[in-house]
Order: structure tokens, then C-alpha cells, then sequence
């Protein structure tokens, strides 16, 4: 008998879970699962924390259970990218997972297709959103952008004469818009030799 968990998620507070209840205890009745616990959030479906998903998930990573039953897949996850990741980790853990609305079961072929296939749009979807950066960043370079940290300019002369004068770490760091540690590393720096050469006679 394969042990199961239930995740259960409603918008508001004044929402009741009892449907998706009912036809979860139904599905794993029909298919024979000990459901060993339930899981369950009130919150948007917009929201990044969920304390009974958050849940769910360490216990699945504790090998609490073996499938997942859900009402349907918008109650599982905030957008298209977070389903992948909670289904790409799922299926890592040897934890099948179940939509009572859809039909999608991962333990059989046609389940696992469909993870085959979502994942296989999902990393296209990576590469098609690293090619976009890549190429923004080649049309920044063209029009003479700077692209990445500005560079900092230290006086580092100003710097010396300040603490030569008894201007503690801290003082200069407000004084030059720096950290502490920026303001060290300046003083620290070995001060550039200066050569003076003779020049040569013209020809």
C-alpha cells in the first residue's frame, strides 16, 4: 500500500477545502493509498511562501510518503515555472504525483511523458530567456553602454592625506561613500613606483 500525502489550497480565508477533501479521500480509496498526511495553505495563489507546501515538500525529502495527491495542478504551485520545479524535485525523490482535475499520474507512461515533455519546454524556455540577455547585453555593447558593476573611483591621494591627518576606517569610509573594507584595501595598496626616463635626442 503506497503512502500519500494530500496538499489542499484555497485563496481566502473564508474559502473551505471540504470539496477537494472529499474527492482526494475518494481518489485514494478507488486506488488503494494510506493517506498519511495532509497538507494544507489558505493563501493567494500569487504568494511565494507556503507554510503546508514548504512542509510538504521536507517532509517528501524525508521519505515521509510515496505519491502526492492534489485537487488540481494551479493548487499546487504560483506559476508555470514553480510546477516544474516542484515536480522536476518530486520526481528526483521517487514521489509520483497525482491531479485529481487533470488526470496526470507520473507513476504511468503517459504521466511520465508529460513530465518528459514539460521539462523539455521548460529548459527551452531557459535557453530562449539566456539567449535574450545574451543578445541585450551584445546591443548594450554596440551602443557603448557600460554593462555590469560601475567602476569605482577612489582618490586614493585624498584618502592617504585623511588618514595622515588621524581620520579613522569609519570616517573615511562616510567621507568617500565607501565600506570600511574598500577604505583598507586602498590603504593597503602598494603605492605605483614612478620613473622618469631621459628622453632621447631626435635623429
Amino acid at each position: 500500500m503506497k503512502r500519500t500525502a494530500l496538499y489542499l489550497r484555497v485563496s481566502t480565508l473564508d474559502q473551505h477545502t471540504e470539496t477537494q477533501l472529499y474527492d482526494l479521500h475518494e481518489m485514494a480509496r478507488q486506488r488503494g493509498y494510506q493517506i498519511v498526511e495532509e497538507y494544507e495553505d489558505r493563501i493567494s495563489g500569487a504568494k511565494a511562501r507556503r507554510p503546508g507546501l514548504d512542509a510538504m515538500m521536507r517532509d517528501a525529502r524525508r521519505g515521509k510518503f510515496d505519491v502526492v495527491l492534489v485537487w488540481a495542478c494551479d493548487r499546487i504551485a504560483r506559476s508555470t515555472k514553480h510546477f516544474l520545479d516542484v515536480l522536476d524535485e518530486l520526481n528526483r525523490l521517487n514521489v509520483e504525483f497525482v491531479s485529481f482535475r487533470e488526470q496526470i499520474d507520473t507513476a504511468g507512461p503517459l504521466g511520465r511523458a508529460i513530465v518528459v515533455i514539460i521539462g523539455a519546454i521548460a529548459e527551452l524556455e531557459r535557453s530562449l530567456i539566456v539567449e535574450r540577455v545574451r543578445a541585450g547585453m551584445r546591443r548594450a555593447k554596440l551602443e557603448g553602454r557600460h554593462i555590469g558593476r560601475q567602476v569605482l573611483v577612489l582618490d586614493r591621494a585624498a584618502i592617504l592625506r585623511g588618514r595622515q591627518n588621524g581620520q579613522s576606517l569609519g570616517q573615511l569610509a562616510k567621507t568617500h561613500l565607501v565600506s570600511r573594507t574598500t577604505i583598507h584595501r586602498a590603504l593597503a595598496a602598494p603605492i605605483p613606483a614612478v620613473t622618469k626616463g631621459l628622453e632621447k635626442p631626435a635623429a
